[in-house]
């Protein structure tokens, strides 16, 4: 199955990440854990992301979660030593287990109907990508930011119960439709978000919570990749109607076969007008491992910011082609630049840079 017409949707719509925003939140790094033998330059990785966001003459704001006043005295501090314009950072005192922001973190929609428009904050649970049992500070990352902003906290439920759903499960054209995996939603036996659920329940909830009226189904996610499926690691919007995703053009990887089966229900999608969308191919880095573990090394999870789109490498020979293929995407008269960053540590942690990062629209 390639695309599904949901039902009717409520007022609400998501943004699109190359949309204006308001800021860009992020989780300072406190949990070695989530490195386990290299945390020890997950700090600066993280100036350097926060830096590249904030510095630039359009430059945003970034809010960073810190989980106590120690940290964010340690955090500020190591923020100014890399030259970080601190004048466009608010730090929030706000525990959490990990720090994914990306599927943790507050999902802002706009409410577009005449008698309560303005930004809203989704409702969705989470529950550690169904993996880990240690998340009850994450979990209430949403209703925690929802009550300091002072916006909507939207209940997202279906068949009487909460909707656990992550960020890096979807991704979004801004115009309705939306582009997720059944590895992730329906896998019966592994991660299992929602039991029960079927393709019409999902997309159920994506028109009532996000106003979303066309759901693209894909099949399964990357190697690597401990979330079951997330397609920010492989397939992404980069403008309404155009998707990036990742070739791996080496038949004996596993991600091979993944990403032409991908291809394949590409050719026979429709966005929500009916066209077919244009797909770009984007190459995969060689595969990384560390301590015996395939690494979800992937050039797609890039974070688009006001002011550049910010893209991992990996010190690999496709780095400098999958960033000139991004740049000619994103370049143009109000363009922005595409900027490398180093990822080869960050990705340890099973993820890089659009999942450590959740865009506010400026609504």
């Amino acid at each position: 199955m390639s695309a599904a017409r949901s039902p009717e949707p409520r007022d609400v719509r998501l943004p699109a990440e190359w949309e204006p925003h308001a800021a860009t939140w992020i989780t300072w790094p406190q949990n070695p854990r989530d490195w386990p033998g290299k945390f020890q330059p997950m700090p600066w990785a993280f100036a350097e992301i926060i830096r590249k966001i904030a510095n630039a003459e359009s430059g945003e704001r970034v809010r960073v979660l810190v989980g106590s006043a120690e940290v964010l005295h340690r955090a500020s501090g190591q923020l100014a030593k890399a030259h970080v314009d601190l004048s466009r950072v608010d730090f929030l005192v706000i525990p959490t287990n990990r720090g994914w922001m990306r599927d943790c973190g507050p999902c802002f929609i706009e409410r577009t109907g005449e008698k309560d428009g303005g930004l809203a904050i989704a409702g969705f649970g989470f529950d550690a990508w169904s993996k880990y049992p240690d998340f009850e500070l994450d979990a209430e990352v949403p209703q925690t930011v929802a009550r300091l902003t002072g916006l909507p906290l939207e209940a997202v439920e279906h068949k009487g119960r909460q909707v656990v759903f992550e960020g890096g499960a979807l991704d979004i054209n801004g115009r309705g439709t939306l582009v997720t995996t059944e590895e992730c939603c329906l896998h019966p036996d592994i991660q299992v978000r929602n039991p029960g659920f079927e393709h019409a329940d999902y997309e159920a909830v994506f028109a009532s919570a996000l106003g979303v009226t066309n759901t693209l189904w894909l099949a399964n996610g990357i190697a690597g990749d401990d979330t079951h499926g997330h397609v920010d690691d492989f397939c992404r919007f980069v403008n309404p109607t155009t998707l990036v995703l990742c070739e791996e053009k080496d038949a004996g990887d596993a991600n091979h076969a993944i990403l032409e089966e991908n291809r394949e229900r590409l050719e026979t999608a429709r966005l929500e007008d009916g066209k077919r969308p244009e797909v770009i191919r984007l190459p995969m880095p060689a595969p990384l491992y560390f301590d015996g573990l395939r690494l979800p090394a992937s050039y797609a999870n890039f974070l688009i910011t006001d002011a550049a789109v910010l893209v991992p490498t990996f010190n690999d020979v496709n780095d400098r082609l999958a960033l000139g293929i991004l740049s000619e995407i994103f370049s143009g008269k109000h363009g922005r630049p595409v900027v490398g960053i180093h990822a080869v540590d960050l990705v340890w942690g099973l993820g890089t840079i659009h999942c450590l990062t959740r865009q506010e629209p400026r609504g």
